[in-house]
């Protein structure tokens, strides 16, 4: 049996292999509440095999929206237009997963494909927020959080949670990477803070880390709680590996069981070296020096190089984005190249007729 395809358990939750859909945003909905197209989306990447379908970034409230468009989980509604997506993945043998997150400094912008650039205040957009007032490129400087703030989000992030266990998810990721609000507290490129929350990497983790424990109180016990960093900034003297270590082992302290390995985001002028697997590495680092289960991610596209990185070790899953926006049968198409014979979609079998294993 390829690794790629072996089950993965992680508390009381097993994914039929380890392939995942990483969350990938969609700015399909103008009140964050899930419909036809992610049904479709997600529904078609479940019927393709993969073995964690995880719901792209999922404001934990309205100033928390990358853009107007962005997918939310701050009101009831949002949780219960989730719930037959979340029942349809299920029905097809994958796990379903979401990403709860903030957006921070980069929130209050136009989707991509409408330029990507922020979005004013008298057009619909909004006042972000940050551990200091440094903005992100050439967007308006964030708002600089107090701590009565920073107790308003951990709530919206707890009953983010709540609301998820309510749609049915089985695993629960926090967003901490990208340039988004955790990541700029992370960073000492962002966060400017001179109080408890700023300064030495022990402060700069504070913040992220009560979020983390604050989630992990509501998120059920036999359920796996993941975070995705950016295990470096890839600028000098920032955010880097050897403090992701640190982030890993205290989250790994306060119940979180996977870490998501992606990178970058947080400056706009990085010099990131971009190339299949880049991002491996460093994965492999927090799985060797912190002993915690790891998710590769970043440029895998081909059966052998996802079986790879498992074979050596590098990681426990890989999770796939714009190759399964390419091709959401991906895992069917990978389980033919490595000569697995996997099952398929009982109403897609008569397709796999004369497929050789």
């Amino acid at each position: 049996m390829a690794r790629l395809f072996d089950p993965w358990t992680v508390r009381g939750v097993t994914s039929k292999n380890r392939i995942c859909v990483s969350p990938m945003c969609q700015y399909a909905t103008p009140d964050g509440v899930a419909g036809d197209w992610h049904m479709v989306h997600l529904g078609s990447r479940a019927v393709g095999g993969a073995g964690i379908v995880m719901v792209e970034a999922s404001a934990v409230s309205p100033e928390g929206r990358i853009t107007p468009m962005d997918l939310g989980l701050w009101n009831d509604v949002q949780g219960e237009a989730l719930a037959p997506i979340v029942r349809f993945m299920k029905e097809q043998g994958s796990v379903p997963a979401i990403q709860i997150a903030h957006a921070g400094r980069k929130a209050s912008t136009a989707p991509p494909f409408d330029g990507g650039n922020g979005v004013r205040i008298e057009d619909g957009g909004w006042v972000t927020l940050g551990p200091s007032p440094v903005p992100f490129g050439g967007l308006p400087p964030p708002r600089a959080l107090d701590e009565s703030d920073m107790e308003r989000i951990r709530t919206q992030f707890r009953e983010a949670a709540l609301r998820a266990r309510s749609s049915g998810f089985r695993i629960l990721e926090i967003h901490m990477a990208h340039g988004y609000l955790l990541h700029t507290f992370l960073s000492p490129l962002s966060n400017r803070r001179e109080d408890g929350y700023g300064g030495t990497l022990e402060n700069r983790i504070r913040f992220p880390l009560e979020v983390a424990i604050t989630v992990r109180k509501v998120w059920p016990e036999d359920l796996p709680l993941w975070v995705r960093i950016s295990s470096t900034d890839w600028v000098e003297g920032g955010w880097d590996p050897d403090q992701s270590v640190v982030l890993a082992k205290a989250l790994a302290q306060e119940g979180v069981d996977v870490i998501d390995c992606s990178s970058g985001g947080l400056v706009p002028h990085a010099s990131i070296p971009a190339a299949p697997g880049y991002q491996t590495a460093m994965a492999s680092k927090i799985r060797q020096e912190v002993g915690i289960p790891v998710v590769a991610v970043g440029m895998i596209t081909d059966p052998g190089q996802a079986e790879h990185i498992l074979v050596t070790e590098q990681a426990d899953a890989v999770s796939l984005a714009r190759e399964m926006l390419r091709d959401p049968y991906w895992p069917l198409h990978a389980a033919r190249r490595l000569n697995q014979d996997v099952s398929w979609p009982v109403r897609y079998e008569r397709a796999k007729k004369g497929v050789v294993f």
